[in-house]
């Protein structure tokens, strides 16, 4: 499997909690994934699910193949014994997952800011340095360089010019007496009010939804939709989040089932398992990458797949191992029938 260590010092500095959902026998495929691509540590399983450990970032994390859709973990737990208890207790215990560790969701919640900010710092600076070559490659070495001196003559002439007009300022507000000071105090306390709002997780202005799934015995008791009702009210009066059905900020994933109860925050929109690069959709991604990852594909290997169909197994094959030749039915006829052409001969 070829793959690259993520980079410890560019994601959450402790480690964040993840797990992935994957297709029914893939799971060791994910757990080798996680730990050679992501160098994961605390890896683990149940039946459709890897929980691991990594202080990867978004991009190391979106290389994941044999998962289906990644998670920032919030809370698992053993699931809820339904034969022993009446429904109102089991209600009453489903709020406990908010109400009785708040301080877990609001570091989640944290750590899920703490990536994307990550990740859209990164994708500006490759942006400005991209456009920043275009501009180079489209003029000459003369008109760049009168360009740059017009440009920090203009920036010069403005910073004169900003100079002058705080100094106009400036003795504005000192003609204009006690009334200016107190706005402008009060100005100042409406500001701070307002970052620290914004810097903290569990404000009011963040937006939700949830998304569950029920399976065994819960789901004969319990429909998704009471299950998500549920977490959705304690969740509103826990931390004040507004429901958003159509466009939150961020969705809340419950699974509920005989075995386990889970829940977590999906970290992409889309699964990893959509591929941009898989135009007509055929064999599952998943499978045709753990299908190529077997073959141990090194690099200028000649891979044939003579029975492809649509090709899938060549594409993650192609693209995890760029190195490699792949060959599909009719350049593997092509291919015979030259090198059997020339052995005749």
């Amino acid at each position: 499997m070829a793959a690259g260590p993520g980079d410890p010092s560019s994601g959450p500095a402790a480690g964040a909690r993840f797990f992935c959902t994957a297709g029914r026998g893939l799971e060791p495929f994910l757990m080798r994934e996680v730990r050679v691509r992501l160098q994961a540590t605390q890896v683990e399983y149940v039946s459709g699910k890897v929980f691991f450990t990594t202080c990867s970032d978004l991009n190391m994390l979106k290389k994941l193949k044999s998962a289906e859709r990644l998670f920032l973990l919030i809370k698992r737990q053993f699931p809820f014994n339904v034969s022993s208890v009446n429904k109102g207790k089991i209600y009453n215990e489903m709020q406990r997952l908010v109400n009785d560790d708040p301080e877990s969701w609001l570091n989640v919640i944290s750590i899920w800011k703490d990536l994307l900010e990550l990740d859209a710092k990164k994708k500006r600076l490759p942006q400005r340095d991209a456009n920043l070559l275009k501009r180079k490659l489209g003029e000459n070495d003369t008109i760049i360089t009168k360009k740059l001196k017009a440009e920090q003559m203009q920036k010069t002439q403005e910073n004169r010019e900003c100079q002058l007009e705080k100094h106009v300022e400036e003795e504005t507000l000192e003609q204009g007496g006690f009334l200016t000071n107190r706005e402008k105090s009060q100005l100042d306390e409406r500001q701070g009010e307002a970052a620290e709002a914004a810097g903290t997780p569990g404000q009011n202005g963040l937006t939700f939804r949830v998304s569950c799934r029920c399976r065994g015995a819960l789901a004969k008791a319990f429909s998704a939709q009471e299950v998500g009702r549920i977490i959705g009210i304690a969740l509103m009066k826990q931390f004040g989040w507004k429901a958003d059905l159509r466009d939150p900020n961020v969705e809340i994933f419950i699974h509920l089932s005989d075995i386990y109860s889970v829940m977590g925050i999906p970290v992409f929109r889309a699964p990893l398992a959509s591929r941009a690069y898989i135009r007509t959709a055929g064999l599952r991604s998943t499978v045709a990458w753990a299908m190529a990852s077997v073959a141990e594909i090194k690099a200028g290997a000649l891979v044939l797949d003579p029975m492809c169909g649509l090709g899938t197994i060549l594409l993650e094959a192609a693209k995890e191992w760029p190195n490699c030749h792949c060959l599909r039915k009719v350049s593997m006829l092509l291919f015979l029938t030259f090198h059997l052409g020339k052995s005749l001969s």
